[in-house]
């Protein structure tokens, strides 16, 4: 990439404001890149808006951070909520929804700006390369795009200690990589590389730490055609919605995942991630669906569920498939309506009341048994032989 770009023309870089991506703007300006623009998609993550300012400011970028938290929860997380995007049953998806968004903002970005390549930092340990790739390419973006690590990765330790060098000591103590949303908050590389030998240190954790004098309680969910839309029976956006859980949720020490992930050609990669909201809508999306939707209906969906996560994860959601699954997952949304209660206490939660104003569920079996028997004795005197 670098012998086939302009040092004079635009050039459009993901921005998140961690080691990597620090790095790759030290490294452009260093060989002599000229005009570029850092663009940060501000999804809730951990790095603030003047953190990020002070870096790009800094390495020498014009910084463009913009606002996608709504979006991002109306476009991507809504639709894997209703698709129970679960990993192989191991963990909620994340990066999978935030890298489609991430490409197309910064596509058009760079369509504005006239740039000639949209360039990231993902390598080939990481599953973000086949996913921002693919978005890039299914979005039809016409410069150059990829990342300079692909080919030639560069050591943790080495990037700190040029940063270092140039000035510019405001990541010198991250001893792991981060990627965080208003949905997930994911920890990876550094000293949580090896699968065998993993345990998170716990100031990592801020929505998913146990908080002290916790006591049970109750809360409740509330979704209309699919979408969540209030907590303890006080509408909320999906956001606000979001932010709350992770908070009330969190602080009972719910929503830790880890598991392996696979890569291209089929190697595995640690993930560790904490996800209270996500915990606790897919549990609440799922008991409700199951309220309202056919046996036969659920028993289909559930198996294209993870078609639908097999297409979002290798990078293909602007892809027909995921495209024609969601219009399934959609249908199946608008007749997803109902409430659910939980009472939550340390580790875990059980559900109080399942409510499904359209339900197929019997509220009394003995009356309900009753009125079956009745009526099918009735069937059969309809069609009694006459006595004569």
């Amino acid at each position: 990439m670098e012998r086939k770009l302009r040092r004079d023309a635009p050039v459009v870089t993901l921005f998140s404001g961690g080691l990597d991506s620090a790095y790759l703007l030290l490294w452009l300006r260093d060989n002599g890149f000229t005009d570029i623009h850092a663009v940060s998609i501000d999804l809730a993550e951990s790095e603030t808006s003047d953190q990020k300012a002070e870096l790009a400011e800094a390495l020498g970028a014009k910084l463009h951070i913009l606002d996608c938290q709504e979006e991002f929860a109306r476009d991507f997380v809504a639709p894997a909520i209703s698709a129970q995007a679960v990993y192989l049953d191991l963990h909620p998806v994340s990066s999978t929804l935030s890298r489609p968004l991430i490409a197309q903002r910064a596509t058009e970005l760079a369509e504005r700006l006239g740039a000639q390549a949209v360039i990231h930092t993902a390598n080939r340990s990481q599953n973000t390369l086949r996913r921002l790739n693919g978005a890039l390419r299914l979005l039809n973006y016409s410069g150059l795009y990829g990342s300079p690590y692909d080919l030639e990765p560069v050591d943790r330790d080495d990037k700190q200690a040029a940063l270092a060098a140039a000035g510019v000591d405001l990541l010198k103590d991250r001893s792991v990589s981060g990627d965080s949303n208003l949905w997930c908050r994911e920890f990876e590389s550094g000293i949580l590389d090896d699968p065998e030998n993993h345990r998170v240190p716990g100031d990592l954790f801020r929505w998913s730490s146990v908080r002290a004098g916790v006591a049970p309680s109750e809360i409740s969910i509330g979704i209309e055609s699919g979408i969540p839309v209030a907590v303890d029976g006080r509408p909320m956006t999906l956001v606000e919605l979001i932010a709350e859980l992770n908070q009330r949720v969190g602080a009972y020490g719910i929503g830790r995942y880890s598991g392996l992930e696979h890569l291209d050609n089929g190697e595995k990669v640690l993930e560790l991630r904490e996800m209270p909201a996500a915990w606790i809508l897919l549990r609440t999306y799922r008991h409700i669906e199951a309220a309202c939707l056919d046996a036969e209906l659920l028993r289909e969906k559930q198996h294209l569920e993870q078609v639908w996560v097999r297409e979002a994860l290798e990078g293909r959601w602007f892809g027909d498939l995921r495209l024609a699954l969601q219009t399934f997952m959609d249908n199946c949304a608008l007749r997803t309506t109902g409430n659910v209660t939980w009472e939550l206490h340390t580790g875990g939660a059980d559900t109080r009341s399942i409510v499904a104003p359209r339900s197929l569920y019997l509220r009394d079996r003995e009356r309900w048994e009753e009125q079956s028997i009745a009526a099918e004795s009735s069937a059969h005197a309809l069609f009694a032989p006459a006595t004569v």
